[in-house]
């Protein structure tokens, strides 16, 4: 979709479940950058408030909060989070999250003497294990490979690659495809409904054993499009 049919969300709070990691700490920096007032969550009030710090934003409205708070507090959510505590800090989270676009980019992976590989989820995805948690909110899956160290480095003053955004909701699909353009050098693009998110995670795995051989921070660009 072209950008100039896209909703503005330039006024829009963004929430980071999870933002004290490295992949919620750059997303929540380059959300900041682009001007949107960011919230990063933990169980840590504490933790949270020092990621905010940590980022070095000056002028940027970037604050931390326990999760809950970020959750009630922000227009859209990112669940940024290990997948071992993902459906139980879902579950905890499901009233604040009502009515919210929760944007998943969890990638349920497991490591071992060969690399990395995608881990058997029951409900086919994390994106999708999120939607039958939250059945009140509308999730879509995106994000999922995007490099925090490119995220978090002050010199990269653009993120060369495509984000691939899924769901069921078209208007929230939308909503973060715009999302993700507000990031610099990345193109938010429709990658299909959430039952598709399975092969999205698991391809990180892909993206990290090319990482490794290449020493490299890959992305991905979509041609044609």
């Amino acid at each position: 979709m072209p950008e100039s049919t896209l909703p503005d969300v330039s006024g829009l709070s963004l929430g980071i479940l999870g933002g004290t990691g490295d992949q919620g700490k750059g997303l929540a920096r380059r959300f900041a950058m682009a001007g949107h007032r960011v919230l990063i969550g933990s169980r840590s009030a504490e933790r949270a408030e020092q990621a905010a710090a940590s980022l070095g934003l000056d002028g940027a409205d970037v604050s931390g909060a326990v999760n809950a708070t970020v959750a009630a507090e922000s227009n859209i959510v990112i669940v940024a989070v290990p997948w071992e505590g993902h459906k139980e800090l879902l579950e905890s989270l499901r009233e604040p999250l009502a009515g919210k676009i929760v944007v998943d980019c969890v990638n349920p992976l497991g490591f071992d003497k060969r690399g990395a590989y995608a881990l058997p989820v029951e409900e086919g995805s994390a994106a999708e294990q999120a939607a039958a948690v939250l059945t009140e909110s509308r999730v879509v899956a995106a994000f999922h490979h995007v490099s925090a160290v490119l995220l978090l480095d002050p010199e990269v003053a653009e993120v060369d690659l495509d984000v691939l955004v899924l769901g069921d909701d078209r208007e929230a699909t939308d909503t973060v495809q715009a999302l993700a353009n507000r990031i610099a050098g990345v193109r938010g693009l429709y990658g299909g409904r959430l039952r598709n998110a399975r092969q999205v995670e698991a391809f990180t795995a892909n993206l990290i054993s090319i990482n490794r051989r290449y020493k490299a921070h890959a992305g991905f660009r979509i041609t044609d499009v």
